[in-house]
């Protein structure tokens, strides 16, 4: 009878040690339960997200900023493929300013009629609602701000196109020189036209980066298969400059009549060293033309002033 007693007294002794161990293994139990929940759950999404990158559109978020992306990125698509379709003069010389202010991406021409119909909208928008706010003006005023908004809009982008093509052959025309000088000292030494090349474009990577990424372009070229004649003339259209129009005419009429491409190269460096002297004389003599307007509107009043002030304080001063 004791032996039975026993083991219901150990249990009423050891009561709160049973409680404890049953409220750690259901705790337990709970936490293994959520995590085996929530690992299942991300290899489902994982899975999902693989089916939808493989299928398409199928599992995408529907939130207005993903809608407002694929809508954008469709528009864009839209607009490339109808300017790319179209071959006419104007598009063609587009797309060449493009190259010449270092633009190479495909979609450009469609970024550029895009950009130029939303700043239009939205600059016309915008003074339509900020107008009436800070001026008082009358209805035609009103309607001249906002067309002239929309104007200012529509050819913002052609300001920065230009802004861009300008800055850039700057800068091939201050580095060309140096190249072609190098050129001559590569060419001296006995290098090829092609390792010259690669040549120069390594001097002048920390100098001149802009036209050190179209010699690259242009070895590239030449490694890929095309002819010199070649490489050069796209060269010459993505720098855009007289100068190296003719320096490509000259390489391809060195080749064809076989003559000595170091003595050309070295006539025609020459030459372009005197031209670059005969435009900084012309700059210097063109000087003093351009100093006489603000030597007249600026520095002219104030020495009158300084001489005429005194005379005119003491008759002041003497009539009092």
């Amino acid at each position: 009878m004791n032996t039975l007693l026993d083991p219901a007294r150990l249990l009423a002794d050891n009561a709160n040690l049973l409680l404890t161990a049953l409220v750690f293994l259901a705790s337990a139990s709970l936490a293994f339960g959520v995590m085996a929940t929530v690992r299942v759950r991300g290899a489902v999404k994982r899975r999902a997200a693989g089916i939808s990158a493989d299928v398409g559109d199928v599992g995408e978020s529907n939130s207005l900023r993903d809608s407002g992306i694929r809508v954008a990125q469709r528009l864009l698509e839209y607009t490339t493929r109808h300017y790319s379709s179209v071959d006419d003069g104007n598009m063609k010389m587009l797309r060449r300013r493009m190259v010449q202010a270092g633009i190479f991406d495909p979609r450009a021409v469609g970024f550029y009629f895009l950009a130029r119909a939303g700043l239009a909208v939205a600059l016309a928008a915008a003074a339509f609602i900020s107008v009436p706010l800070l001026l008082s003006a009358g209805r035609s005023t009103f309607w001249l701000a906002v067309g002239l908004a929309g104007i200012f809009g529509y050819l913002a982008p052609t300001f920065y196109l230009s802004r861009l093509t300008a800055a850039r052959q700057r800068e091939y025309r201050s580095g060309f020189p140096d190249f072609m000088d190098l050129l001559v000292v590569c060419a001296d030494a006995g290098l090829s036209m092609e390792a010259s090349l690669e040549r120069i474009g390594r001097e002048l990577g920390d100098s001149y980066p802009t036209l050190t990424a179209n010699i690259h372009m242009t070895n590239l070229e030449v490694r890929a298969g095309r002819s010199l004649n070649e490489a050069l003339q796209h060269f010459s259209d993505r720098l855009g400059l007289e100068e190296v129009r003719s320096f490509a005419t000259l390489i391809e009429q060195s080749i064809e009549l076989g003559s000595s491409i170091t003595d050309a190269l070295r006539v025609y460096s020459e030459d372009m060293r005197h031209k670059r002297l005969s435009k900084a004389e012309e700059k210097a003599y063109s000087l003093p033309a351009k100093l006489s307007l603000p030597l007249m509107l600026c520095i002219f009043p104030v020495l009158f002033v300084v001489i005429l002030l005194p005379v005119i304080v003491r008759l002041k001063m003497g009539a009092y």
